[in-house]
């Protein structure tokens, strides 16, 4: 049985990884660290919840596991306006993501799984003169470089869920991918939009795949927008969480 722990995992995506792994019948332990108690049903009585709001204890609540995690999730992020400033948003994207990798390295994890961003083209000088997908390139270059047996960096485009907070002009988008998702059977959204429940399952199916030796690539394996849809809504079997 796989073990696994998730950050996150009360945020847009973070919380549709949990209820996703709670799903699976061959996970058998799901370990989430997060400041707000969780919302994932539990049928099967596999999940532990540490809560914490001091996220500064994160890294020490997840290195003193007794068993450690086999596959490590991060969905971890927060805004601008949300922290108060962009440097406020980097100590959460980027450098509370990074110690708790290190200390998932640490503690024996294998598999490292990160919700990142797709880029914005195809020339990376270009995406790194901007500071959000530039701090989130760097990231990925960082956790690739602790070594884990394998590094999943999935990519999605506009998230489409329902958040907590309130963004009124992702939300105009949000509005403008389901519509024509709708009238096209998501041929016009799923190319640069996927909801946020298909990003979390295919998070989970790629991070099992590693652990059980399919990982299509080598150590470092690049979920993109297409990636995302074929795995998270046509090869998931596990039916949906609450």
């Amino acid at each position: 049985m796989a073990t696994a722990a998730v950050v996150g995992s009360t945020g847009l995506v973070g919380s549709q990884i949990l209820s996703s792994l709670l799903l699976v019948p061959t996970v058998g332990n799901v370990f989430a660290l997060s400041r707000k108690p969780l919302k994932a049903a539990d049928p099967s009585n596999k999940l532990q919840s540490a809560i914490n709001t001091d996220s500064s204890k994160w890294a020490s609540e997840l290195s003193s596991l007794k068993t450690p995690p086999q596959i490590f999730f991060s969905g971890l992020a927060t805004t601008r306006a949300q922290a108060g400033g962009f440097e406020n948003q980097r100590k959460i994207d980027y450098d509370l993501n990074l110690e708790l990798a290190k200390a998932a390295k640490e503690r024996g994890v294998k598999v490292y799984v990160l919700i990142s961003v797709a880029t914005m083209t195809k020339n990376a000088m270009l995406n790194r003169m901007f500071a959000y997908p530039r701090m989130k390139a760097e990231l990925e270059d960082a956790v690739k470089e602790l070594g884990f047996e394998h590094t999943v960096l999935v990519k999605p485009g506009l998230l489409v869920g329902d958040r907590d907070d309130s963004r009124p002009a992702e939300a105009t988008l949000k509005s403008v991918a389901q519509l024509m998702g709708a009238i096209s059977g998501g041929v016009l959204k799923d190319f640069w939009a996927q909801d946020a429940d298909v990003t979390g399952k295919a998070a989970v199916i790629a991070g099992l795949r590693c652990l059980e030796g399919q990982a299509p690539t080598g150590k470092v394996w690049e979920v993109g927008q297409k990636e995302i849809v074929k795995l998270g809504k046509t090869e998931w079997k596990y039916g949906n969480g609450d």
